[in-house]
């Protein structure tokens, strides 16, 4: 844990791996049709195997594998056509020696069958007759009634987002509803005297709109979660502390812009403190943009102190407020974040010991095996810079810049 003073920072990584707070969001029962992307609370078991009875992948004849040996164009197997299986009815014929029975792919696999031949390698030269132009082993042709999913199988983990293909394989399941966790509730506060509604039609001298609220909430949003806006605290301690109170007491995780920066109105870590233990984990990350942040947990919930710069904020919130939010949330297997591999179009510096974060347009130039990363730079303030922006590019803690022409990761947005 690093120390209360004020920017005794610890590295990104360092503070993710040590802030884990305790809170989980809950669980709830919802709809097999409602959960796509929701968060399963345990892993759902198969409560029968998958497909539940042997079918044929192929089109052709039902067969003993020992009647086909030896089959070949020059050479072919002849058998008896003793029935043949409707799609989606049981087989009321079985095969013996020496015998065949058509069917569909599909169709389930007659008594007495125990590989299918492709009907490409049959001719029907006799009535009743199928000759086979090649030999198939034990198996060939056949999904076994257990071979998709055994009885007792998972078929969604616990932990990861429910994706369309799992809503498919629980349909197949018979699985109508599921225990998943609620979505998270995050308080969203911003303070200052200087900060407005963004409705405000005319900005009075010293005033900004609140931008950051309305785009910490989107990613919430996105995130599956459910953004909980507790307005603007001006710069009043009192205020602060129960504002910041009651929203511990109603969220699963707060979200403070603002107040984390160093000066005599930085009234948020007074607040977190008189709420009590465990209290103030860290405040001051090693990044850029981004190093007056404050993490902490009243209870066990969450509290994320978050820079005024709108920019900072949410090139913060993306790397320790999604996390920590995911976590709560109950995701331990986060889909990995859309990336892709870009040339740097000039040279970037960086400061050893701090990861920085920078900002990149990306466009495909003729003759360019991958995409060009234009970085874009700007003071922390300005907003406008994520909005031009396709994605980021990280410097990692070690490293002192990355070099025109460099092979880098590009983060998307």
């Amino acid at each position: 844990m690093c120390g209360t003073e004020f920017f005794t920072t610890l590295g990104v990584s360092e503070a993710l791996a040590g802030f884990r707070p305790r809170r989980r969001s809950g669980s709830e029962r919802v709809l097999r049709e409602q959960a796509l992307g929701r968060v399963p609370a345990s892993a759902v078991a198969s409560p029968a195997p998958l497909p539940g009875f042997a079918r044929s992948t192929v089109d052709g004849y039902a067969v003993r594998a020992a009647d086909t040996y030896g089959a070949s164009d020059s050479l072919p197997g002849y058998l008896d056509v003793i029935g043949s299986v409707r799609m989606g009815a049981a087989a009321d014929v079985a095969v013996r020696p020496g015998a065949a029975v058509s069917v569909p792919t599909g169709a389930v696999i007659p008594d007495g069958a125990d590989a299918v031949v492709m009907v490409e390698y049959t001719q029907s030269t006799l009535p009743g007759v199928v000759e086979v132009t090649r030999p198939v082993a034990p198996g060939d042709g056949i999904v076994r009634a257990d071979e998709d999913v055994a009885s007792g199988a998972t078929l969604a983990p616990a932990g990861r987002p429910l994706r369309a293909q799992e809503l498919g394989l629980l349909a197949a399941a018979g699985v109508v509803d599921v225990d998943v966790m609620a979505r998270p509730r995050v308080g969203i506060i911003s303070t200052g005297d200087e900060v407005v509604p963004p409705d405000t039609p005319q900005l009075a001298a010293g005033q900004v709109r609140d931008a950051t609220a309305s785009a910490l909430a989107a990613l919430v949003t996105e995130a599956g979660s459910e953004p909980s806006p507790r307005g603007i605290v001006p710069d009043d301690a009192d205020m602060l502390t129960k504002t910041l109170a009651q929203a511990v007491s109603e969220c699963d995780m707060v979200v403070v812009s603002a107040g984390s920066s160093v000066g005599a109105r930085d009234m948020t870590v007074s607040a977190v403190r008189a709420l009590g233990e465990p209290g103030v984990y860290c405040h001051g990350l090693a990044v850029k943009p981004g190093k007056p942040t404050l993490l902490a947990e009243c209870g066990d919930v969450p509290v994320i102190g978050l820079p005024g710069n709108p920019l900072s904020a949410l090139v913060v919130f993306r790397l320790v407020g999604l996390p920590t939010l995911r976590l709560v949330g109950g995701i331990t297997a986060p889909a990995p974040p859309a990336t892709t591999t870009a040339t740097l179009s000039r040279s970037v510096p960086s400061a050893a010991g701090r990861l920085d974060v920078v900002q990149v347009r990306l466009s495909d130039l003729a003759g360019e095996p991958a995409p060009v990363a234009t970085p874009i730079f700007g003071a922390s303030a300005l907003l406008s810079l994520l909005t031009t922006a396709d994605g980021y590019v990280v410097i990692d803690e070690a490293a002192t810049g990355l070099a025109e022409n460099a092979t880098v990761t590009v983060t998307r947005y």
